[in-house]
């Protein structure tokens, strides 16, 4: 099991600062220092790469997984206790994937980066695509971003990202066994002073192969009921642009991304034992072929502009 990457403040994260925001607003930077940054920037590695069966019958992937920042752009003006809050990344998300990896023998791809540089699981014309402020918390390091810089961020993180997990889906497409797309994310349990009581929700778009089996085995369980299953809750899944859509949906793959509430996940013990529960239930479902042969689902998103106010937790 690889380290959690998280971001650790230190005298680089106090010495240097964002490297666009410092060009825009005329901040003395050395040549040299300016140089190296961007060399670091460049060699910075967007994704973790887990190795699994490519004939596994599923592909877990992490879109949220890290709070980390790449040189250069220290903590983007905020605290410490703010990148370690859900709106920097998806809190026991990276655990709950590892081992879910693990358990199936599956492929997994995680991103290393935190969503507050670039989100991973939006779009490209999303306007949350780079946060300037995430619940209620200015970004400091992106308020005054220039559209380059947000290029040069897609080029680096973004892109990387979402091109690692669309060659790992065709290469498992490429020998006969295209797989279910499981995409793992966690939810805050209070969101704009309102509490979540789901414990765990899947969200889904049009395809219900996975979804359907998978929210009636998880009502089954002994602690969970329909009450505290979310069924596209605490958000939608019809999301133009997300990774799912990007990935999944576009190829006819069978797809579920599943939520899980942070307090349930904040510790690997939690985390595993989550996994763990995903994994036995998942198995069965995935063992049926029919219910990963690519097939044409559409999508209840197609053709729409998907417009948010902020960023989701």
């Amino acid at each position: 099991m690889r380290p959690k990457r998280h971001f650790r403040p230190g005298s680089q994260a106090r010495d240097v600062h964002n490297l666009a925001a410092s060009l825009k607003q005329g901040v003395p930077m050395n040549a040299t220092l300016l140089h190296e940054i961007a060399k670091a920037q460049e060699a910075f590695v967007p994704v973790e790469r887990i190795d699994g069966a490519l004939d596994a019958g599923a592909i877990v992937i992490c879109d949220h997984a890290s709070n980390a920042l790449p040189p250069g752009y220290g903590s983007l003006g905020l605290s410490r206790e703010s990148l370690d809050r859900h709106i920097a990344y998806d809190i026991g998300a990276a655990a709950v994937t590892r081992r879910l990896a693990a358990l199936l023998g599956a492929p997994a791809l995680l991103s290393t980066f935190s969503r507050l540089l670039i989100d991973p699981n939006r779009g490209t014309d999303d306007p949350t695509l780079v946060m300037r402020i995430s619940d209620g918390a200015v970004v400091p390091g992106n308020a005054r971003i220039e559209p380059g810089e947000i290029m040069r961020r897609r080029q680096l993180y973004w892109s990387p990202y979402r091109h690692a997990v669309a060659q790992t889906i065709d290469a498992m497409i490429a020998i006969g066994a295209p797989p279910a797309v499981i995409s793992i994310h966690s939810f805050t349990p209070t969101w704009r002073a309102t509490q979540r009581n789901w414990k765990i929700g899947v969200l889904w778009d049009a395809d219900p192969r996975l979804p359907a089996p998978l929210l009636k085995a998880l009502a089954l369980e002994g602690d969970l009921d329909a009450d505290t299953v979310g069924d596209n809750e605490p958000y939608d899944g019809a999301l133009s642009g997300d990774t799912i859509d990007d990935v999944a949906t576009i190829r006819g793959l069978a797809n579920a991304l599943i939520e899980v509430r942070q307090d349930l996940v904040a510790d690997e013990a939690a985390a595993c034992e989550w996994a763990e529960r995903l994994a036995r239930i998942l198995r069965p479902i995935l063992a049926q072929q029919e219910l990963r042969a690519p097939q044409d689902w559409g999508s209840r998103a197609s053709g729409k502009v998907r417009r948010r106010r902020e960023q989701r937790g």
